[in-house]
């Protein structure tokens, strides 16, 4: 008899956040650092470290539950914080970095390309990196061209890391849960507009595995791909078309690597026409890898060209007009699916 999971609704930060703790709870090698995640240097008794939890609150309250010793605030410094993850995954722990911006990324490039993606390649296996770094990304809140990029494609570019962009609270809670248990280093980069967004998720404890992709909607006309917030903009854009008598399917891609190129390729085979989209800067971006993939796998299912709908190749705008125009939207989808089928 098939038993049903009781769920309720929450953020998409509590559900990154009831992750950490229920793996915390779980695994005792788990341990959280980064800058500000126990409140920086304030004391326990002044009631600020329960208070603070990162620049998001995806930490908060795992500092009066575990302590110090297990929530580990940092100095300004990623290549330091992200580094020491690396070195403490390498000898029996399960570190989870937080970067707070993928922005960042910059000041810690060493340590996740040569470190944290190549040592369980340098030493022929004898070594795993069990670590996750969690990050934010994306633009919608007006923080300027530092503090709004996605940068996801920087990640998978590099062998060695497992990277996923959750969409919702349901896969932000599963995912998060894999990336911390798996043996390899996991990058999970969570889309800053997508926080106070509310979703169904399980009270109890799931996993979500890594390098498979989700069909949020069945249709037999188009495809549309998206990643993290833009699976949901795919979505709307679908029930826009609806309203032509357009039925599109919806493929969340939530790995980034690995890929899950089945679905991908079944998915086109099915509705011979696709459309990608992708917030990040149009080149070298997701978009491209997956219109490179559907191009050389499965050119012979489509009945026109690949289209992809992305974010311009120019820094992200303060402006909020200008950000707006910047952000593909459900609308831009649904007219570029028109344009397919027309």
């Amino acid at each position: 008899m098939a038993t049903t999971v009781a769920t309720r609704q929450i953020l998409y930060g509590q559900a990154i956040n009831e992750a950490l703790r229920q793996e915390m709870r779980r695994d005792p090698t788990v341990v959280v650092m980064g800058e500000d995640v126990a409140g920086g240097a304030t004391r326990d008794d002044q009631g600020m470290g329960d208070a603070w939890g990162g620049p998001f609150g995806l930490t908060k309250g795992l500092l009066a539950e575990f302590g110090r010793e297990r929530v580990l605030d940092t100095p300004i410094s990623e290549m330091g914080f992200i580094g020491a993850a690396v070195g403490a995954a390498a000898t029996g722990m399960r570190p989870v970095a937080d970067l707070m911006f993928v922005d960042f990324l910059g000041s810690a490039l060493d340590q996740v390309m040569n470190q944290a993606a190549k040592l369980r390649y340098m030493f022929g296996g004898k070594a795993k990196v069990p670590m996750t770094i969690m990050t934010a990304i994306g633009a919608g809140l007006n923080a300027a061209s530092q503090h709004s990029q996605v940068l996801y494609s920087f990640f998978v570019h590099l062998p060695g890391l497992k990277v996923v962009a959750p969409s919702d609270a349901y896969t932000a809670k599963g995912l998060m849960a894999a990336a911390i248990r798996d043996d390899d280093p996991v990058i999970v980069c969570n889309h800053k507009a997508l926080f106070s967004v509310k979703g169904d998720c399980p009270e109890e404890e799931y996993v979500l595995p890594l390098g498979q992709a989700r069909l949020l909607r069945e249709g037999k006309d188009v495809t549309l791909i998206g990643m993290s917030r833009m699976a949901m903009v795919c979505r709307d854009a679908a029930r826009m078309l609806e309203k032509d008598g357009i039925n599109a399917e919806v493929v969340d891609v939530l790995s980034l690597s690995p890929l899950d190129e089945d679905t991908i390729l079944r998915s086109v085979g099915k509705t011979r026409r696709v459309v990608i989209v992708d917030e990040s800067h149009p080149r070298c971006n997701m978009a491209t890898d997956i219109a490179a993939l559907i191009a050389d796998k499965g050119f012979d299912l489509l009945d026109a060209p690949i289209k992809r709908v992305t974010g311009p190749h120019a820094p992200v705008p303060f402006s909020p007009v200008l950000e707006s125009a910047y952000i593909p939207s459900a609308e831009r989808v649904a007219a570029t699916a028109r344009e397919l089928l027309d």
